[in-house]
């Protein structure tokens, strides 16, 4: 790949700042029994009166191990919305900087860039709902400091081919985040496995699905510690609390039955794309590797709808690129999908 150099795409007042130092970084336990008289905090032990570990060396050290990676290659967010804000802040200048990303796709990349105010240029997926490589580099110019890649896509489900991802790293300049919320359902290595080999690479992942902790609200960034000692220095202080880290402690320990859940799901949704390969207003089934399934219909306004109405709530999609008329079914529990596929038949009659 071309020589990727870090500090090109830094924020100047970024590289400029010094972090804010909390008591619990200037002091780091050691598990000694120690009196705590360093930050101000209520005395009185309630289980939550002391301020959380600001870099979750615990969970971190979990992390590592299960990724295959050092614990500085890690940083964790406020969900997966903070990790890519995050990025926003520490890479692109405000009213000069660009993203590029890859619609349909996730719809935070935009509102951060608003948010932000950095330039978003779109560059849509092609007819197979891939990334058009050619068409992407020429969107680029000097101030395109990120490309946002969701792989498995959400809402189509479907994974990025892996040679054009390739390519893409190879000669995109910025960085090149890939957002893997979707992989505990895919039939694919994660990209973590290549951070080695690209400097320019930041993957991103969730608790939210698989784990089954969209309520604790955590993100995980992977990405060389270069990289990740920047989002360390601009995050703030005590961003992931005490109750998330013990709770996310537990689950992601808890293999087997995350594993259990995971092939469930998994069973589930070729049950669920089968029944719907007989509903007569389904023209067709998007592939997917993730835990939901995309359908082009014959209205999807009016069958979403008529799924409201019996008490059934999905996502349509109709107004995003290529997905015209496709609603999104999240795969359920088996008595969820029972339901939802006696309705579909009920309503496909209407």
């Amino acid at each position: 790949m071309k020589t990727f150099d870090i500090q090109t795409v830094i924020r100047a007042n970024v590289k400029a700042m010094k972090p804010y130092s909390s008591a619990r970084d200037e002091y780091i336990s050691d598990g000694s029994k120690m009196v705590f008289l360093d930050a101000n905090e209520n005395p009185y032990e309630n289980g939550v009166n002391r301020y959380p570990d600001p870099l979750q060396r615990n969970l971190k050290v979990v992390l590592a191990e299960q990724k295959n990676l050092a614990e500085n290659q890690i940083l964790l967010g406020n969900g997966s919305d903070e990790v890519l804000d995050l990025l926003f802040r520490a890479f692109c200048e405000p009213k000069q900087d660009n993203i590029i990303t890859l619609p349909p796709t996730y719809g935070m990349y935009t509102v951060l860039s608003n948010l932000n105010e950095i330039e978003e240029r779109k560059v849509g997926l092609d007819a197979n709902f891939q990334p058009d490589v050619d068409a992407i580099l020429s969107a680029t110019d000097k101030n395109s400091k990120m490309l946002f890649i969701c792989s498995p896509n959400n809402p189509t489900g479907n994974l990025m081919a892996a040679q054009k991802v390739k390519q893409l790293l190879n000669n995109f300049n910025g960085l090149v985040v890939i957002d893997e919320a979707y992989i505990d359902f895919a039939d694919q290595e994660s990209w973590i496995s290549e951070l080695e080999n690209y400097p320019n690479l930041v993957v991103t992942q969730t608790l939210s699905k698989a784990y089954g902790l969209a309520g604790i609200r955590l993100g995980l960034c992977f990405a060389s510690a270069d990289i990740i000692s920047v989002l360390n220095k601009i995050k703030p202080p005590y961003n992931v609390n005490a109750l998330t880290q013990q709770k996310a402690l537990e689950r992601i320990q808890n293999v087997n039955a995350v594993r259990d859940e995971v092939h469930s799901i998994l069973e589930e949704r070729t049950l669920l794309i089968q029944a719907l390969e007989t509903i007569p207003f389904v023209n067709e089934i998007l592939p997917t590797e993730a835990n939901f399934v995309l359908a082009r219909v014959d209205d999807a306004t009016k069958r979403y709808n008529a799924l409201i109405a019996k008490g059934i709530v999905i996502r349509n999609r109709t107004t995003q690129p290529g997905c015209e008329n496709c609603l999104r079914f999240t795969v359920g529990t088996p008595e969820e999908n029972k339901k939802l596929i006696e309705m579909l038949q009920l309503i496909s009659k209407s």
